[in-house]
């Protein structure tokens, strides 16, 4: 079905815009200056016709090209009317669309060369059902709220004709000019019509979710005013009854228990503060939440809550015999405490460092500690510890701030002077998160922690009442700075004796209460004890010991829940039957007398150990060979003790020529374990005279002691633990050196008792002894 033909001058006045696309059909206004309004004047000149063209901008709309548009609208101009302000407004109506030809100037304006545009549509299932369709959308679209003219929408009713539907629709879907010109220029009225269907039905799509999400808050809203009228309504009639609000109950039990907390002045300020803002804030605020608890912390905090001290140091003393054997330095530090805490009441709290092997009870001696003070336990592992926070805390700023572990653990004990021990000080870490080691330096500071600042807090706390106690198994990896700050006790490894006395008094009664034994008759001789401390244990604590005992009692368990003949006494025999084969071998005892193989004796932080050093020479050139993961500092132990040898050959005995020409190897057997150290030069220095005199060295003899160029011995670290391992393996002479004979006092009177000391000033006195 055509449309009518309209008939057009050969010529028409060009109208261009840059805001707007026109329709047929369209009776729409424009405003335009006096300049403007000669393009309307001259379209008196052709009949009031005009061409009304959209102009896209530069960088394109929807992916055209910027410029003038190839299709326009020819427009009738209705009326004219000039305005106050010097404009005019002009009255238009869309006729048809035009398609622009070319164009030419005419003085001010541009006239357009133009030719109507036909549309074909015939009438068949597909338009009518999209008109159809479209009707039904355009009252669905009415019912979400689009303001549509009560004219138009009647108008809608009436038009069967799809060309003229689509345009009408067009004009009242909002649609950017880009998208409204491309259907302008869409000739096919039924493809228009689809393009129409699919724009109307987005629309419709995006009003249905706006109502809902305007039906969501309009519902939470009114559900908030009316949660808001009842809680009014509630607190009325509280009032009435003489009942209290819960909020208000609420603040009224922190304000008393922040009056009650005893807090110092400028932290009573910043409670007081801080609860004025907490009651302007509304309780569904996640704000509330955080300045809630901040107040618990800041009430809950021990600001002068202490437990009393139990003075009784008799007392004191036979809670630490009983939960220990031995440890007399520490257990004497503890009681100087004591001492002085019963003549000046206001003292600052010690800090300890106790630095020993795995084992050796540096944590369980917190414990007794606290329980001979009378005092509450806290314990932290700072073990794998990175974050610098874990000891300040976070700053209130953060989501999920909370205080440092120190803080933390004094809110949970209640009391502003427990024994609080710092448990692997020695295994601290660092990364991008900060330096907990820094951290501590003021927390282990008695100078400086009566006004410790946790970042949570931000209020000075006094930690200078608590007994800070920190515990490693070495003390190479803690920095300087806060080594400074502690008063260090070492804690050496135990001697078979002790372990007998340790097993006998704690470890056995506790395992066979572990192992459902308590209450049965069932005796460890000191023999079987023995025979576990020396063949299947080899260590400076006692924790593989109470091990071993528990599988022991865990054997005999299970033999009486089989019915078996009850077991009444472990003897040497028992052990045997019960744990098989022994592990550890008396390597000392085991072997001969060796030219070029001599005892030595190491530091480790499990405790102490003796090595072997063994020295062979064959054919070759002139060199020192060195194996045995030997860290740099025993190397320069090892050329040092040839060059002290080479220059006193004559003293020893040795021929020149036993150098010459030959390649001295110097290896320390298990390879795969790194040694360094310098405390290996005497034993070197006697290994490669026993080689070069071919003297034998005395297996059951070990040593220990620095050497230097002119073979003067220097003192070494860790005797004791050294001393013990040695007694442990089977020798029964120590060579050590002069410098070191205070510390004999720190060995076991019965170690000592069965050991030979000899105390050496030159290297050579170490060869009289050993060969």
């Amino acid at each position: 079905m055509p449309h009518t033909v309209i008939e057009i001058p050969e010529k028409l006045p060009l109208y261009v815009q840059k805001e707007m696309v026109v329709f047929p059909y369209m009776l729409f206004p424009v405003f335009v200056s006096e300049k403007e309004m000669a393009i309307f004047r001259e379209a008196e000149n052709y009949e009031t016709y005009l061409v009304f063209v959209f102009e896209r901008p530069e960088n394109g709309t929807g992916g055209a090209p910027g410029g003038r548009c190839e299709i326009g609208t020819l427009c009738k101009v209705n009326q004219t009317k000039k305005l106050e302000d010097g404009r005019y407004k002009v009255s238009l109506e869309g006729i048809t669309r035009l398609r622009i030809l070319d164009t030419e100037p005419a003085g001010l304006i541009m006239l357009a060369h133009c030719e109507i545009v036909r549309e074909f549509v015939e009438k068949n299932l597909v338009s009518e059902a999209l008109v159809q369709s479209l009707n039904a959308l355009l009252k669905i679209a009415l019912s979400h709220g689009k303001p549509l003219p009560d004219d138009v929408m009647k108008m809608i009713d009436y038009i069967d004709n799809p060309a003229r539907l689509s345009d009408l629709v067009a004009l009242y879907v909002n649609l950017p000019v880009g998208d409204l010109q491309e259907l302008l220029e869409t000739v096919d009225p039924l493809e228009r019509l689809k393009k129409v269907y699919v724009y109307l039905t987005n629309e419709v799509q995006r009003m249905q979710v706006k109502n809902e999400v305007a039906g969501e808050v309009t519902k939470r809203v009114g559900k908030n005013q009316k949660e808001y009228i009842l809680r009014e309504q509630m607190k009325h009639i509280q009032e009435e009854l003489g009942e209290e609000d819960p909020r208000s109950a609420d603040m009224n039990e922190l304000r008393k228990l922040i009056e009650e907390a005893g807090l110092p002045e400028d932290v009573k300020k910043v409670a007081d503060k801080e609860l004025k803002r907490l009651e302007r804030i509304n309780q569904a605020s996640p704000e509330y939440n955080v300045s809630r608890t901040y107040l618990d912390y800041l009430a809950g905090m021990p600001w002068n809550k202490s437990t009393s001290d139990s003075l009784d140091i008799v007392r004191a003393e036979d809670i630490l015999n009983e939960d220990h054997y031995n440890l007399k330095k520490v257990k004497e530090r503890i009681l100087e405490f004591l001492a002085v805490r019963s003549l000046k009441e206001n003292m600052k709290g010690p800090v300890l460092c106790f630095v020993g092997p795995p084992g050796v009870g540096k944590t369980s001696l917190g414990k007794s500690i606290a329980r001979s003070l009378g005092r509450k336990f806290v314990r932290i592992s700072l073990g794998g510890v990175r974050d610098e926070a874990e000891i300040r805390g976070h700053r209130r700023t953060y989501i999920g701030a909370l205080p440092g572990r120190i803080i933390k653990e004094l809110f949970r004990c209640g009391a502003n002077n427990p024994v609080f021990m710092l448990d692997e000080i020695d295994k601290l870490g660092n990364d991008f998160r900060g330096d907990p080691a820094s951290a501590l330096l003021e927390v282990l500071d008695p100078e400086q922690n009566f006004t410790f600042n946790d970042h949570y807090l931000d209020v000075p706390f006094d930690l200078s009442k608590v007994m800070f106690i920190t515990t490693a198994n070495q003390l190479d990896p803690i920095p300087g700075p806060l080594k400074d700050r502690m008063e260090v006790i070492r804690l050496a490894g135990y001697s078979s004796e002790e372990k007998l006395h340790i097993a006998r008094n704690f470890i056995i009664r506790r395992e066979m209460e572990e192992n459902g034994l308590k209450g049965r008759e069932l005796d460890f001789t000191d023999e079987a004890l023995l025979k576990v401390i020396s063949d299947y244990t080899r260590e400076a604590g006692v924790r593989n010991l109470q091990r071993t005992v528990g599988s022991v009692c865990r054997k005999v368990a299970k033999e009486i829940t089989q019915n078996k003949e009850a077991r009444t006494q472990i003897t040497p025999e028992t052990i045997t039957e019960l744990l098989g084969p022994k592990k550890f071998h008396n390597e000392v005892a085991a072997e001969n007398d060796r030219v070029g193989v001599v005892t030595g004796m190491a530091w480790t932080e499990t405790g102490g150990d003796i090595l072997f050093v063994e020295v062979t020479s064959m054919p070759g050139k002139a060199e020192l060979i060195l194996t045995g993961s030997l860290g740099d500092v025993m190397k320069e132990s090892a050329r040092a003790a040839l060059s002290y040898i080479e220059a006193h050959s004559e003293e020893f005995g040795i021929k020149p020529e036993a150098f010459e020409n030959r390649t001295i190897h110097i290896h320390v057997p298990s390879g795969a374990i790194p040694k360094d150290g310098p405390s290996a030069g005497v034993t070197m220095v006697t290994a490669l005279v026993s080689l070069l005199t071919e003297k034998p060295a005395k297996r059951n003899v070990a040593m220990t002691g620095e050497i230097t160029l002119t073979g003067r011995v220097l003192a070494i670290g860790g005797l004791k633990e050294k001393v013990l391992a040695a007694h442990r393996a089977g020798v029964r002479m120590i060579v050590a050196p002069e410098r070191n004979r205070d510390d004999l006092e720190d060995i076991p009177d019965k170690v000592r008792s069965e050991l030979q000391f000899t105390f050496i000033n030159e290297a050579a006195e170490a060869l009289a002894a050993a060969l």
